[in-house]
């Protein structure tokens, strides 16, 4: 299939291009808007002149005018870049700031967490988003959204990963708009009784009620978290168990109300309403009444991003349905990503579950129709699941390369849990909507209630049997973006080899794939030649990492577990190897001595080059430099805060490098 043919695909690749281009670049608004506007008078002076849209200099100033556009729908997203962002305002410690509740997060064991918007700072209005946490007290009741809230607590910036390949949750908030955090207590804030209302926090509190509702039912702690993420997209009460059984076994999208979920929903509502069609303007009653309904499924289950870009695709496809041209799939796709979610928030082009919802979706438009023509069975019910199949390796194959790039893990046996639950879904989706209306009305029948219960249970233990069978699940696969790239340019390239087996297609086919194995046998080599040690980060632990080639040894205290900070170093710097060691008071790397001084305070007095200080040493560090001279001083996160302070301050006075990892981040030796 020509995609390109299909002009709002070329728009919406343009302006993916023009939303790139801010992304990496820095512009200035207004500078941005006079060249639109400029663009838009040339454009008007071409056709008035030539009366011909199809000229190539109508087409030139078009894609610039469409990359500008998306340049500009970026820059214009950025909150920071607007003047009455709060860190325009010059504030100190003492401003009272007003904060109203934006999104309520999962709370982690020692703190409640929450989106908040800043609407003012002292006197001054603003705007923008910040993190807030509070202890997680019991004393304290949760925020609800569209709370208000007065604190004078202080504004902090997110810090940045203190150790090598660690998840960037600083980049991850900045591409939200978040810049700061608040760490609040429990003293420091009141809240304002006369808080406004929005249709978010109206549709939370719609949410809120059907799930006090549901707990009133005799419905099971695993089950009833499961029936809140597919019916409510609230995720919060999963167990951890239960969550991590569907990410093995390649179904987590199941929980996450999306695409999926209103596609299957918009079929149900067509097959309900598909009487109405007898009656005068009856396909107009469907498509306002599945519109109406599809939006309200979104409104009860939280008006999230993943749930908005859902909507609104399948509000086209109701459109298409209702003009009778539900096949022209990819206009529709793309008029929906470019007219409706990226002009208005350009960031969801950088959101993971954006990225692998559409590629799920075109893969599945695109390469469906080829798998399904390789055979074509005559019993109706294998030629169904045979579709089904075929439905599920397209969208696996489509959002592969993203699932290893971001979690570099892939589920061998995907197409066992799409195969069973996939097909019940919509059954499970229906049966769940009519338990919640007979719940909120008081008349849900108990026979009803646990009927739902064991289908829930049935669902989850599948799960559980399919994540179990670890040897088909794939860990540990290092995928970087150049192959993340390479590897769509494969499939593109075998994909029309499939549809236009020639030459040309055969050649420019295994010319990707060569190149994809060049890229990633030096990516080999070049981790073979690599030769690191690193001084990691960790509270209340010493831990050094001395990497050769492959090869990894973990100094530590006789700790042999791996942790969080040596999965991700492994997996991104293709460690094959393992081994742990207890840590020495000295150690010679490229023949650069380092001294090791612990809790004993014992040191050579022969001159050294570096000294890393752990586990708090009661030393005198001005007689220290003094008798060694030492080049630099490491500190660890083994050490008391007071003493890093004090340690700061004499090097400082002396005038010594001094490198703390709890501030500076991991340490190399080099």
């Amino acid at each position: 299939m020509k995609l390109l043919a299909f002009i709002p695909i070329r728009l919406t690749l343009l302006l993916i291009l023009g939303i790139l281009i801010g992304y990496f670049f820095t512009f200035n608004l207004q500078y941005l808007q006079i060249f639109i506007i400029v663009l838009f008078l040339v454009l008007a002076a071409i056709f008035l002149f030539e009366k011909n849209t199809k000229s190539i200099l109508f087409a030139i100033v078009s894609a610039i005018l469409f990359v500008s556009i998306g340049t500009y729908c970026y820059t214009n997203a950025q909150p920071i870049n607007h003047k009455d962002h709060y860190t325009k305002r010059t504030f100190t410690d003492h401003d009272i700031w007003n904060l109203k509740i934006k999104e309520v997060l999962k709370p982690t064991q020692y703190s409640l967490r929450y989106y908040a918007t800043v609407k003012s700072i002292g006197t001054h209005p603003t705007n923008g988003t910040i993190l807030i946490s509070i202890p997680n007290d019991s004393s304290i009741a949760s925020l609800k959204i569209d709370d208000e809230l007065m604190t004078y607590s202080k504004i902090e910036i997110i810090a940045s990963p203190l150790n090598p390949h660690q998840f960037d949750y600083k980049n991850y908030l900045k591409s939200l708009g978040i810049y700061h955090q608040m760490r609040i207590k429990p003293r420091q804030f009141t809240i304002t009784p006369t808080a406004e209302t929005s249709l978010k926090g109206i549709a939370a509190k719609a949410r809120n009620h059907i799930i006090a509702k549901l707990k009133n039912e005799n419905f099971g702690k695993d089950e009833l978290g499961v029936i809140q993420a597919l019916l409510l997209g609230q995720r919060s009460e999963i167990s951890q168990e239960t969550y991590t059984n569907y990410q093995k076994a390649g179904a987590i999208h199941i929980l996450a109300v999306s695409g999926l979920h209103i596609g299957i929903l918009l079929l149900l509502i067509q097959i309900l309403l598909s009487p109405i069609k007898q009656l005068p303007k009856g396909r107009t009653i469907i498509l306002l009444l599945s519109v109406i309904l599809l939006w309200g499924f979104a409104f009860l289950a939280g008006l999230s991003a993943s749930i908005i870009r859902a909507t609104t695709m399948f509000s086209f496809v109701a459109y298409a349905l209702y003009l009778n041209r539900p096949s022209n799939t990819f206009n529709i796709l793309a008029l929906s990503i470019l007219f409706i979610l990226l002009f208005i928030d350009p960031n969801l082009l950088f959101q993971v579950g954006f990225q692998m919802s559409y590629a799920a979706v075109f893969a599945i438009l695109w390469i469906f129709p080829l798998l399904k023509n390789i055979w074509y069975p005559k019993n109706k019910i294998v030629r169904y699941f045979w579709q089904l199949l075929c439905v599920s390796i397209a969208a696996q194959l489509g959002v592969l390369p993203i699932s290893l790039f971001y979690f570099h893990q892939f589920p061998g046996l995907f197409f066992i849990s799409n195969l069973v639950i996939v097909p019940a879904l919509g059954l499970i989706l229906g049966m769940g909507i009519l338990v919640i209306f007979l719940s909120l009305i008081n008349w849900l029948p108990s026979q009803i209630a646990l009927i739902y219960n064991d289908i829930i249970w049935l669902m989850n233990s599948l799960i559980a049997w399919v994540a179990q069978q670890e040897s088909f699940i794939f860990k540990a696969i290092l995928f970087d973006f150049i192959q993340l790239i390479l590897s769509f340019t494969v499939i593109v390239l075998g994909l029309e080899l499939w549809a236009k087996f020639n030459y040309k297609c055969l050649v420019l086919f295994f010319t990707g794939i060569i190149c994809f194995q060049g890229y990633t046998i030096y990516q080999e080599y070049e981790a073979n030649e690599k030769i690191e040690a690193i001084v990691l980060h960790k509270t209340k632990e010493r831990i050094i990492i001395n990497r050769n080639g492959k090869n990894l040894s973990i100094l530590n205290d006789g700790n042999n577990q791996t942790n969080y900070l040596i999965t991700g170093y492994t997996t991104a710097e293709r460690i094959r190897t393992i081994r742990f060691d207890t840590l020495k008071n000295s150690y010679l790397f490229k023949d650069e001595p380092l001294i090791i001084i612990d809790s004993t305070g014992i040191y050579p007095p022969s001159p050294s080059h570096k000294i890393l200080l752990t586990q708090s040493p009661k030393i005198n560090l001005d007689r220290l430099i003094d008798s060694i001279k030492p080049s630099e001083i490491i500190v660890d996160g083994s050490n008391y805060n007071s003493y890093v302070d004090r340690w700061k301050a004499t090097c400082i006075k002396n005038k010594i490098p001094f490198h703390y990892t709890g501030e500076k981040g991991a340490y190399y030796l080099e």
